[in-house]
């Protein structure tokens, strides 16, 4: 792991250069190269108002890794109203350093609110595909509508990502991901397709296998067709890791915070993240520490999406049966759980969801984008249920604090989306769950994956039966949510494609949902 970056002044110097905008000319990216260096595509995320992040990562794949020269390289980069690019409306030159393995973080600024624009790179002698991003609408700007999707898990060896050929014809504003871009583990003999590789362990392991991710032309279609906002969960290190506690599966590593380092390192390296995700947390960084996602992104007055990082301040599992990794158990068995100082979001976070919460007022609907199922979900019959400690059943202390933040703002048109179980679930969010006329506080919609397989769904019935605020579940099908939002409703559709393994499978419509303004109703449409 020699590149990772191992000091304070390193990191300064390194993300100072790497940040900077220089004046865009031919002579900027006059460098020749044999191939074109954008085989991995294009991106653009982080949104704002006035500004946006424009992504790409310099590799020509070689027998062993990229063949781009080891040494800093102009990228110049376009963007402009139309995509002929005769509307030119911001350009410059960024540089890509060996350092953060030639990815390129153009943080473009200055631009006028809720527009769309087209953009794309050139280096080498070599241009990069046409992207399409936009802005978000200022604060005070009333929107008709925002439309989004979802969606989290894509194991590369599970199937194909044509979910996402589908996706990018959803005329969407955003795409959510929700975690597990990337899975760590190695190759499988029952794989669809191949990862070749061992385990995922340092720098230049994670960096292969996004590379290998980001090669799948499906993948790189939808990254170009709008801006991304992103949240981990754990397979972007290791399954089921917390905080700084190793996980489960894979070799023994002697010096976790390290991997974790170098995981945190290669993530930002490959998604379209401003540098103070990186500055703001230099100091943890180091100790295999911060690397700050979680954030606000304000569409307008219509609506506020809070994306949260729930692994990486989070406390290690309690009362599991055996090892690291996630459990079920029963719940009257754990004296733990209720522990008032255990932390899934970590202190600060907290603090900062507070704060935003103070302000829902301000918005016709509050979104929280986070990788797990947050309501609670017994498994087992009546009178032997178990739930699983990786999801926010693990940390119910921690989830009654939001709880009582959302009833002490009155926060209105509160909507949850969540992932990782690989299973779709539609429920409301109750102040006491085991009380089913209890106050609703919200709804939440928590995705499939897009190819992670789940295994056996066992007694789904028996769970839906066990959880009455559930008011619909599928675990045998993969895709993606899509939904939309004006100031009157929200509908929901859940997509999913015919078969993962067929790389041109088809896709359809499992269900649609819809909830009114200041309801709490979901109302099942189809």
């Amino acid at each position: 792991m020699e590149n990772l970056l191992s000091t304070r002044r390193e990191i300064v110097k390194t993300l100072a250069l790497a940040t900077a905008i220089f004046p865009f000319t031919k002579n900027s990216w006059a460098k020749k190269l044999d191939k074109t260096p954008f085989a991995l595509g294009i991106a653009s995320g982080s949104p704002t108002d006035k500004s946006i992040v424009l992504w790409t990562r310099l590799f020509d794949s070689g027998l062993f890794g990229s063949n781009i020269p080891n040494e800093p390289i102009d990228v110049g980069w376009e963007l402009a109203e139309d995509e002929a690019f005769l509307k030119v409306v911001k350009s410059g030159t960024s540089v890509a350093l060996p350092k953060l393995a030639h990815s390129v973080h153009s943080e473009v600024s200055g631009l006028p609110s809720n527009k769309w624009f087209f953009y794309r790179f050139q280096c080498g002698g070599f241009m990069s595909a046409v992207g399409k991003t936009r802005t978000l609408p200022s604060a005070n700007q009333s929107v008709s509508k925002l439309r989004l999707s979802y969606a989290s898990c894509q194991n590369y060896e599970h199937g194909y990502f044509s979910a996402y050929r589908h996706m990018k014809d959803e005329n969407l504003d955003l795409v959510m991901f929700l975690g597990d871009y990337i899975y760590e583990y190695p190759q499988r003999k029952s794989g669809v397709r191949s990862v070749n590789g061992s385990w995922v362990l340092d720098l230049d392991d994670y960096r292969k296998r996004y590379a290998l991710y980001k090669s799948d032309g499906d993948l790189q279609s939808i990254h170009a067709a709008c801006p991304w906002i992103i949240t981990w969960d754990d397979h972007e290190v290791q399954n089921d890791y917390a905080g700084n506690n190793i996980g489960s599966q894979g070799p023994a590593i002697s010096n976790f915070s390290k991997r974790r380092a170098a995981a945190y390192q290669a993530y930002y390296e490959h998604m379209p993240l401003p540098a103070s995700a990186l500055l703001g947390g230099i100091d943890g960084l180091l100790a295999g520490s911060e690397l700050r996602i979680y954030g606000n992104f304000q569409f307008g007055k219509l609506a506020n999406i809070s994306m949260l990082d729930d692994r990486q301040y989070r406390d290690a599992k309690v009362c599991p049966p055996s090892g690291a990794g996630s459990s079920t158990f029963d719940p009257k068995s754990c004296t733990e759980l209720t522990d008032p100082n255990r932390t899934l979001l970590g202190a600060q976070q907290e603090q900062w969801i507070a704060s935003t919460l103070k302000d829902s007022s301000k918005f016709d609907w509050n979104l929280f984008g986070q990788p797990t199922l947050y309501a609670q979900r017994y498994f087992g019959a009546e009178d032997k249920r178990t739930i699983w400690n990786d999801s926010w059943d693990g940390f119910p202390v921690a989830r009654k604090k939001i709880d009582q933040l959302l009833i002490q703002n009155k926060v209105k048109n509160f909507v949850i989306f969540g992932g990782d179980v690989h299973q779709n679930w539609v429920g409301y969010l109750k102040e006491d769950y085991d009380n089913p006329s209890s106050t609703t506080l919200g709804v939440e919609f928590c995705g499939t994956s897009i190819t992670s397989d789940f295994g056996s769904s066992g007694n789904l019935q028996q769970t839906l039966k066990n959880n009455p605020h559930f008011i619909f579940a599928n675990a045998n099908r993969r895709g993606y949510g899509v939904a939309e939002f004006t100031p009157q409703e929200m509908t929901v559709t859940l997509r999913a494609v015919m078969d993962v393994r067929q790389k041109d499978s088809g896709i359809e419509s499992l269900a649609k949902f819809r909830v009114m303004s200041h309801t709490n109703k979901i109302d099942k449409l189809s």
